[in-house]
Formats: structure tokens, C-alpha cells, sequence
């Protein structure tokens, strides 16, 4: 059995931004959680978790992997991103996988000193920053477009005069997480190299909690600008054009290590090197390929430091401490 449990709903952000109703229920109609039909479907994750039946071959009754993803993307898409590369690794490791979602990058880190969590998927900002303070390893990096690297976009709407991030001077941009490398610290940094905080060079800003509700801020006119990560960018306008067309980049960042796949250091050595052989080989297996080429991701290859040596950099640069 494959279960998922979030832990807030994804709502929550707008409760604190101050959005008119007005702009609320145009966000409500936007397909976060759509059916066939396009209608906007209320999903309640709060409640209980939600257990989703999957094929039980292979997978023995002991032995449970907990796998804690963040929301860089809503949770519904979260599913169906990761349902088979988790049915997947539970399938080939032996192991019964329970997904825990939670809405922010800090609370999955949280889960690691308390030990409820065995393996994660990780935005490289908080892998980056608080890997020695938390002590995850990592096993494995996503190859996209031929390269482990992705870069944060600053969009805008396709309608929008900008030429530069100066042009959003007095404007509403939209942050995902706090703790999110490609939509807060790389656009922080942009600032401050010219001088500027987020608090006095744009009008307001607001926390989306996911890349997915942050590109759907932009293109649907909500917000003026926003920070992306060009992985979930380059997906979407692949396989749901419809979702970025009404946008266009406007600057891209160098290239940082791509989010890592990351497990506790109380993880058995046996089991943490089953599960790193099984990520760096999906690529050689007819069904693993499949999964991957779903995702868009090429093959994982081991991590190297130094691709992340950038975003610690940043971080140091604004004088942030030991958070992230």
C-alpha cells in the first residue's frame, strides 16, 4: 500500500497574503485540481491521510520506507509526479513507501531530527544550507535537458512592458517558500547585488507555497513577477503549454545543482546503498525509463558539493545565518 498523508492545506497562503475576494476566486478557478471538464475540484487533505491503492507485487508486509516531499508543486500535481517513482522504489527496494507531503521546505526538514522521516526530495536551497546542521546525505541528483543543473526564472506575464527586473519596481511578486533557493534566495540576490530589499523595491509581495501556484500567479495576471524553478517551468510548457504560454522569461539565473534525492543518516548503510542503486540505474530498466521519461528527467546520477557551492554562497552573501 502506497499512502500520502500533507499536512496543511494549500489554501493557507492566501489566507495571509490579503488578496481581494475578487482575486481569490479567479485563483479558485484556475486548474490546480482539475477534472476532465476543467472545473475547479475542491480536495481536502487535512482531514485523514488518503491512501491510494497501487499493485502490491514485489512489495513484502514489512519494511516501510517514509518519504517526505515538500510542495514545490500543488499537492495534487505532487501525486501524480511521484506515484510511480514511488511505487516504483518501494517495488524494487522491498520496502511499503508512505508519502509524507508537507506545504513548506522547513517542516520536511523538521522531520529529520525527529526521525519520522527515511528518504526526501529536497529543494537544493534547503539541501544546500542545512545539510551539515541536519546531517541528510544524498544519493542522487536528476539529469534534465542532458545536465544535473537548473537555474531559477523570473517570469512575468507575455503581456507585461518588463525588459528587466528593475521594470518590477513597485510591483506584487510572488515568492514560493521561505526557504526555496530558485523562488526566494536567487531573487533576493538579484536585489541586493543591485542595492534593493524585497521589502522596498516591490509594492507587495506573497508567499505561493508551490511553483505550479506561482506560474498560475503570473500568467493569470494576480501577480506582476515572479521566481520559478526552470525544471517545473520547462515541464509544464512541454506538457501543459496552456499553463505558460501567457507568460515569458525574463531572466535566468546560473545553473545550481538540481534538487537531490536525500536520506537520513539513521538510514541502514545497506538499505541507503539499495535504494542510490536503484535511482542511478532506473534509466537501464524498460519500466524505470518509462517512469523518468514521464517525469522528464533523463537518469539520477550521483551528487557532487560543489554544484551546490553557489547557493551557499548567495547565502553567505546575504548574511542569512544558519537558516535558509
Amino acid at each position: 500500500m502506497f499512502s500520502f498523508s500533507p499536512q496543511r492545506s494549500a489554501l493557507g497562503f492566501f489566507l495571509k497574503t490579503g488578496f481581494a475576494a475578487v482575486a481569490l476566486a479567479a485563483f479558485f478557478s484556475l486548474p490546480l485540481a482539475c477534472g476532465p471538464d476543467g472545473e475547479y475540484r475542491a480536495v481536502d487533505f487535512t482531514s485523514r491521510p488518503v491512501s491510494l491503492p497501487v499493485s502490491a507485487k514485489n512489495i513484502p508486509q514489512e519494511g516501510r520506507l517514509r518519504v517526505a516531499v515538500a510542495a514545490m508543486i500543488s499537492p495534487k500535481e505532487t501525486l501524480i509526479h511521484y506515484r510511480e517513482l514511488l511505487d516504483y522504489l518501494g517495488r524494487e527496494s522491498g520496502q511499503t513507501i508512505s508519502l509524507l507531503q508537507r506545504r513548506t521546505y522547513g517542516e520536511v526538514n523538521d522531520l529529520f531530527p525527529r526521525g519520522e522521516v527515511d528518504l526526501a526530495f529536497l529543494c537544493s536551497g534547503p539541501y544546500a544550507v542545512a545539510r551539515q546542521r541536519i546531517g541528510f546525505l544524498a544519493i542522487a541528483v536528476p539529469v534534465v535537458r542532458g545536465e544535473p543543473f537548473y537555474r531559477a526564472y523570473l517570469i512575468v506575464p507575455r503581456q507585461s512592458p518588463a525588459t528587466g527586473i528593475e521594470d518590477l519596481r513597485g510591483k506584487v511578486f510572488a515568492f514560493t517558500d521561505p526557504e526555496s533557493n530558485t523562488g526566494h534566495l536567487v531573487p533576493r540576490y538579484w536585489l541586493a547585488a543591485r542595492g534593493e530589499r524585497p521589502e522596498t523595491f516591490f509594492r507587495k509581495t506573497i508567499f505561493t507555497y508551490s511553483h505550479d501556484n506561482s506560474i498560475l500567479s503570473v500568467v493569470r495576471g494576480l501577480v506582476d513577477g515572479a521566481a520559478v524553478d526552470g525544471h517545473q517551468w520547462e515541464f509544464f510548457a512541454r506538457n501543459r503549454p496552456e499553463l505558460t504560454s501567457p507568460g515569458r522569461i525574463l531572466l535566468r539565473s546560473e545553473p545550481f545543482g538540481s534538487p537531490p534525492i536525500v536520506v537520513s543518516p539513521a538510514l541502514s548503510i545497506t538499505l541507503r546503498t539499495r535504494l542510490q542503486e536503484i535511482l542511478l540505474s532506473m534509466h537501464a530498466d524498460a519500466e524505470g525509463r518509462r517512469i523518468l521519461q514521464a517525469l522528464g528527467i533523463d537518469r539520477f546520477v550521483a551528487p557532487e558539493e560543489s554544484w551546490y557551492e553557489p547557493i551557499r554562497r548567495m547565502h553567505a552573501g546575504l548574511n542569512l545565518g544558519r537558516g535558509s
